[in-house]
């Protein structure tokens, strides 16, 4: 094989892979624009007074989902994305590390509130893990969408992602 041909296709290879940029999504873009108009979500949570509350209330029967059923955005299914949401933990390690759970727009979704329509919610996996201690705040989780339902315990999913990357959400700089 001829140097240039090889070039060639190796840079065609290459470009699928610098193309994949992970797009940032928003929560109101995981509902069809033609869907019908969901429960306006609760402000979130940053008063750590309440936190025990919340995490109190993990105990009690589970709250009937809002629409467990919602219309999803079949367009997302495969896109890299990365996605700001709170942690509820499905599955922890002995060591303490989240592994499996449900991200939700909103502090305490799917623990002493309803929880959201399942197309604001995202199941996620991953190795990478999320220590228990740390899941008062916010977090970024990039990684591959998959527009498929999935159920659990607390509520029914819309999308699903195996996380690359998760790391803490911080507000910009006003």
């Amino acid at each position: 094989m001829s140097r240039p041909l090889l070039a060639t296709l190796l840079l065609a290879l290459a470009l699928p892979l610098s193309a994949a940029e992970v797009r940032e999504l928003t929560w109101a873009e995981l509902v069809p624009a033609d869907a019908p108009a969901q429960t306006v979500e609760p402000a979130p949570i940053h008063d750590l007074a309440q936190l025990a509350d919340t995490l109190a209330a993990e105990s009690g029967p589970a709250a009937a989902q809002q629409s467990p059923a919602a219309p999803v955005v079949e367009a997302l299914d495969g896109q890299a994305v990365k996605l700001p949401g709170y942690i509820v933990p499905l599955d922890v390690t002995d060591e303490g590390r989240v592994t499996e759970f449900l991200l939700v727009p909103y502090f305490g979704a799917c623990i002493h509130v309803p929880p959201p329509p399942s197309n604001q919610i995202v199941h996620v996996t991953t190795e990478l893990g999320v220590l228990l201690d740390a899941l008062y705040q916010p977090f970024w989780i990039e990684g591959p969408l998959k527009v498929e339902q999935s159920s659990s315990e607390l509520a029914e999913a819309g999308y699903q992602m195996q996380a690359d990357k998760i790391y803490a959400y911080e507000l910009p700089d006003s």
